[in-house]
């Protein structure tokens, strides 16, 4: 019937213009809307899930990026391979816990963008501004607690048997547990201070803002305007 046909047309229509609408209408998680607790434990255990799984490859990448030329490594594959014979499965993961300290970054981020977005909500209502506001500050304090982490990390990083890759040299043998993970990580530090104070701890600081606060400030904004 002509008329079947044609409430045929118009029921896709309908259901369409109500999932507009209902788009329109999704209504924005605030931070008093937030469940703390499963916010907090679950957002660790799972960004450490992800840590676990990809830390191997950050420290490949770093050290492809140090090396001169291919003097030790030609490639991924080969230099897992490498780190896997000569260190073993924990080779893999030198400096993992002190970068594991970053996790308090990721949760400083998220509170820092949240309670931004409060505080802003009380001067302007543009969810623009409150999202540009608190992004760039969430990064902010990201990355004040993340680049010290990192440079520690970094340079736990480098550490390997045989040719030396990075600035510092971990005193004792790297051999199996000549030197458990908190003693190689005191030794880093001291030999930073020594060598360049405080400032040490924040090399690369003013480029890691530059990088991540426009990006963070930017992200935001878009992600409520593609929501709403």
């Amino acid at each position: 019937m002509p008329e079947d046909r044609e409430l045929a047309v118009r029921e896709p229509d309908r259901r369409s213009s109500d999932t507009m609408e209902d788009k329109r209408n999704i209504q924005i998680i605030e931070w008093e809307h937030l469940d703390k607790k499963k916010f907090y434990v679950f957002g660790v255990a799972m960004t450490m899930m992800i840590r676990v799984s990809v830390y191997p490859f950050t420290l490949i990448r770093t050290r492809l990026q140090v090396q001169k030329g291919k003097s030790l490594y030609h490639g991924t594959f080969d230099a897992f391979v490498k780190i896997l014979k000569a260190d073993g499965v924990t080779g893999l993961y030198r400096g993992f816990l002190v970068n594991t300290f970053t996790l308090i970054s990721g949760q400083c981020y998220v509170t820092t963008y949240e309670l931004t977005r409060k505080f802003v909500a009380d001067y302007s209502q543009s969810n623009t501004v409150k999202s540009l506001v608190a992004g760039g500050s969430a990064s902010l304090v990201a990355q004040s607690i993340t680049v010290p982490i990192d440079v520690v990390s970094q340079h736990l990083m480098m550490q390997r048997k045989g040719e030396k890759m990075g600035r510092f040299q971990v005193c004792g043998n790297l051999e199996g547990q000549g030197l458990v993970a908190f003693g190689q990580t005191k030794d880093i530090i001291r030999q930073i201070l020594r060598a360049d104070g405080l400032r040490g701890f924040y090399r690369g600081y003013v480029a890691s803002l530059l990088t991540y606060i426009p990006n963070s400030a930017v992200w935001w904004p878009f992600y409520h305007f593609y929501a709403g």
